[in-house]
């Protein structure tokens, strides 16, 4: 019986990790150019039901829930194991560097009742902190008699009771990454996580010769499910590497990958714009990635135009442009929900912005290049899982028609874990599960429009906040981190204002520019008018980096920002302000498009250029802002003469002058 045939007759993950023990393959921790760790697939065995024996010597029985809070994914990986093997359902929660992530561990502790914590020493000191700065030291010390410190373990010889669960058992629980008060945590039985792994393993051929590498964490779950429990399945040679060391240095994770002759790998769109930004103009000499035949694209909203540019970069690598494969999944389908046709290049179609309402039937390539928005297209359904296009009283809708995006099969959560309510709102009668997503189905593959719930309702039509993001980043020393857009209800008008929220800590003069760049920007690609663009001195995010647009638009509404905009206002409204640019505004104009350029470098306007190491495509990076800013004005010929920013701030400011008076004298006439 060949590996594909034999991984449909699993029905647990117990199943798996027992029929692997004498498999020649191996988990491999990379934790740096040169540092890795390998351990066999028969170790992982041993190692869960070693630590299995300490758990339950400690009182731990099956049902328990057992929280894992670690930063090390192979500590992680025993645990999680260790748990499954002894009917302890696990639930991950992400370390993260915030306090807000150890107060988010606290209410879902609450949320189980009387969980496990099996965590280190160092983190169970600093949960202690926090939870006496928030009031929580009850909680904390009964959760503190249940935990489990990783140190402890010093002999896994002796093997504990191994429980062999049903299909229908609880897997793990998987909490969503919101920070809000009462995080939900998705219930995903082992007969869901082996539907979905069956129903990829059809579309995506997964087999004992690929070779894997991820850098998602653990506790997300293309992680865990898509780039772990789905390749240890199918015995696939699997690599994992720590989330902070991308971050860190993105650059070896392809470096990594190219070594290791990495067949299957995966980013979200932030991680393609974190590699190339890091990139710049350098090639990754040596790197052949010939071998990638799939580099998934999820997690959030995918960008046709990063897609691209990242093909394009790394085109001399050998990466084939068949290997992009954008994809559509959550936790509540166990992962996988619609995956392309393997060998195919990844495609879009352009759509008109403006006519994206539920139940509207999409405009396929508008006339005007301002309608229109690129959407990817993210494959067709795969097989134990069922999708409609529906209405908001769930009836279906049919192709091309947009709508909310239900998914059902056995691949689907049966609900929340202790939330009756979350679950009646999100699943219905008939076990159809709301993903709180919209999109169409168009030639029999599913394109993602936005999430529900972050609609923006301006002049009688529907906006998605990621488009609109999209287009205003391309202001200079913008990007897609350092943006938020939203709709707050307007008292004056039926629907929204458009706000767009800017991360911003320097002063307002500063911004007038970048304000103004973001309202002339958005009006020029889709003809709608930004009511306010508002500095903020911090971006609010979920614990796995995700916006929480309506705690910016509630700070709008409660006048936290009412004392930026009455100093914008007053700036705008100077005599003089909007007939010429100062020399000072000119340098922070041009300060700022210079940054843009050169990220990570905090450039003074007396700082030459060339001595900081703008290569000549920098200089052409920075000429084409300046020009777009100042049409005409400045050839590229006179970066080199004037290599500071002051001295160009000088120029420039001459030009201008030279501009005005040439238009007073034509007038006159």
């Amino acid at each position: 019986m060949n590996d594909a045939a034999k991984l449909m007759t699993f029905t647990t993950l117990v199943d798996i990790l027992e029929s692997n023990r004498g498999v020649d393959r191996a988990v491999t921790y990379v934790d740096g150019e040169n540092s890795e760790r390998r351990v066999a697939y028969g170790d992982v065995y041993t190692r869960a039901l070693g630590i299995l024996y300490h758990l339950q010597a400690m009182g731990a029985q099956r049902g328990d829930k057992m929280i894992i809070f670690l930063n090390s994914n192979e500590q992680f990986l025993d645990g999680f194991w260790a748990a499954v093997c002894g009917g302890i359902t696990p639930v991950p929660l992400a370390v993260g560097i915030s306090d807000e992530h150890r107060h988010k561990l606290l209410r879902v502790a609450r949320k189980l009742g009387k969980p496990l914590l099996y965590t280190d020493s160092k983190n169970l000191e600093r949960l202690e902190a926090l939870a006496a700065q928030v009031g929580e030291t009850v909680l904390f010390n009964d959760l503190k008699s249940r935990a489990f410190l990783v140190e402890s373990i010093t002999d896994i010889s002796r093997p504990g009771k191994l429980y062999r669960p049903a299909p229908d058992d609880l897997a793990f629980i998987q909490f969503s990454s919101g920070s809000t008060s009462e995080p939900k945590g998705v219930m995903l039985t082992h007969g869901n996580l082996i539907a979905n792994t069956q129903g990829a393993t059809a579309v995506d051929k997964f087999n004992d010769q690929d070779v894997t590498l991820s850098w998602m964490p653990l506790t997300h779950d293309m992680g865990l499910i898509g780039f772990y429990l789905m390749q240890f399945a199918n015995r696939v040679h699997i690599h994992l590497m720590p989330t902070e060391l991308f971050v860190r240095r993105p650059l070896l994770w392809l470096q990594v990958a190219a070594k290791k002759r990495v067949t299957i790998t995966c980013s979200p769109n932030f991680g393609y714009r974190h590699f190339l930004k890091v990139l710049g103009d350098r090639r990754l000499e040596g790197v052949d990635l010939s071998a990638i035949r799939l580099i998934y694209n999820g997690a959030e909203p995918i960008s046709v135009g990063l897609c691209n540019e990242f093909m394009s970069a790394l085109a001399y690598t050998g990466l084939k442009r068949q290997a992009m494969y954008p994809v559509y999944g959550l936790a509540e389908g166990s992962l996988a929900v619609t995956l392309p046709e393997l060998g195919s290049d990844y495609r879009w179609i352009r759509v008109d912005r403006h006519k994206l309402a539920v139940g509207t039937k999409v405009e396929l390539n508008p006339a005007d290049g301002r309608d229109a928005l690129e959407l990817m297209c993210v494959g067709r359904v795969v097989p134990n899982t069922e999708v409609r296009i529906a209405t908001v009283a769930s009836a279906p809708l049919p192709e091309d028609q947009v709508g909310h995006i239900l998914i059902c099969g056995a691949s689907v959560t049966r609900g929340y874990f202790g939330d009756p309510e979350a679950t009646a709102l999100a699943v219905g009668a008939d076990g159809w599960v709301d993903t709180g997503d919209l999109g169409f189905m168009h030639e029999g593959s599913l394109y993602i429009a936005g999430r529900s719930k972050e609609i923006i309702f301006v002049n009688g039509q529907n906006y998605y906040p990621y488009d609109l993001e999209n287009i205003a980043q391309r202001a200079p020393g913008l990007d897609l981190n350092k943006l938020v857009a939203a709709g707050v209800a307007s008292q004056s008008s039926q629907g929204e204002e458009l706000v767009v929220f800017v991360l911003h800590r320097g002063s307002m003069p500063e911004f007038l520019p970048t304000a103004a760049a973001v309202q002339r920007l958005i009006n020029e690609h889709t003809g709608l008018e930004v009511a306010q663009v508002i500095p903020t001195k911090r971006i609010p995010k979920t614990t796995s980096g995700k916006v929480q647009r309506h705690l910016l638009e509630q700070a709008y509404i409660d006048g936290e920002f009412d004392k930026e905009l009455a100093e914008l206002k007053t700036l705008r409204e100077a005599p003089g302000s909007a007939a010429q640019v100062s020399g000072t505004e000119l340098e922070t104009r041009l300060q700022s498009i210079c940054e843009a350029a050169l990220p990570g470098k905090r450039i003074d306007v007396n700082d030459n250029l060339f001595d900081i190491g703008a290569s000549s495509l920098k200089l052409i990076e920075i000429h084409e802002n300046v020009d777009r800013e100042f049409p005409g004005l400045i050839d590229l010929t006179e970066l080199f003469d004037h290599p500071t920013i002051a001295e160009l701030a000088k120029h420039l400011e001459a030009k201008l002058k030279a501009a005005r008076t040439e238009e007073s004298s034509i007038g006159a006439v």
